[in-house]
């Protein structure tokens, strides 16, 4: 455990530096089950990380030593329970808000928290609440971006994207995680003081194909949809054949021409 330079109050402060992990969430949720209380604000981060989660059990691929891959732990418990896509949508404008520092255009969030650039994806998001009773009493976020990350397998060459790919340079991992922490910082402290509609309109502002018509999948059916925006408990609302339907996480395909 090391303190850090950091210019946040609590998050990244306490941070663990690992070579190797099968998965940052696995490792800080285990700190957490022991029984010595750790800082909220903990964050772990990985050279390699080689058993990576993303949602619904997918598996997330990086290349040690050249992507972010990290782990931050929140003690929300001011939240209540159906205001919890909140946290998400914390999480994902400030990872958006700071990349789009160095790409200005094209940075977008693909619902529910996926790391895009275009149509491209260059990261994601798995946040792991534990909640007892009526309260989150912790939530374990995990992040993993591609970086400085040049080569994909075959099968993901058109689909993935690096930051370092797009701006032709290596980027500073230990430079981008500093800012990526003050962020989320900045916003989290905004959720915990109640500034919903702000947050909600930010993320919205965001999101990858927002009021744009585009095709989709469910069930087999390919249909064509506009996504008009989230519901309070995150479920994606979409204007198809002139009426609003909502869906659940991965009860809709995104399709797309690549």
């Amino acid at each position: 455990m090391q303190n850090n330079t950091f210019s946040t109050l609590f998050v990244g402060q306490n941070l663990i530096k690992l070579s190797a992990v099968d998965s940052t969430n696995n490792f800080l949720k285990n700190l957490v089950s022991n029984s010595e209380p750790l800082a909220e604000g903990t964050v772990i981060m990985a050279e390699n990380q080689y058993a990576g989660r993303g949602q619904q059990q997918n598996t997330w691929h990086a290349e040690p030593g050249k992507n972010l891959t990290f782990s931050v732990l929140l003690r929300p418990g001011f939240l209540p329970l159906d205001k919890q896509f909140l946290l998400n949508m914390v999480v994902s404008v400030a990872v958006n808000r700071v990349l789009s520092a160095y790409v200005p255009s094209g940075m977008r969030i693909k619902w529910p928290n996926d790391v895009y650039y275009f149509d491209q994806k260059m990261g994601g998001i798995l946040i792991e609440n534990t909640i007892v009773g009526s309260t989150i009493k912790t939530a374990v976020i995990g992040i993993g971006l591609n970086v400085n990350q040049q080569v994909f397998a075959p099968e993901l060459k058109q689909r993935a994207t690096s930051l370092g790919q797009i701006l032709q340079q290596d980027v500073n991992l230990d430079k981008l995680l500093s800012e990526i922490c003050t962020e989320l910082e900045r916003l989290y402290l905004q959720l915990r003081a109640g500034h919903y509609t702000e947050l909600r309109q930010s993320y919205v502002d965001r999101l990858y194909r927002f009021d744009q018509p585009a095709n989709y999948r469910q069930n087999g059916e390919v249909f064509e949809g506009t996504i008009k925006g989230i519901s309070d408990l995150g479920l994606l609302c979409l204007e198809k054949e002139g009426q609003m339907v909502e869906y659940n996480f991965k009860e809709i395909e995104f399709l797309t021409h690549i």
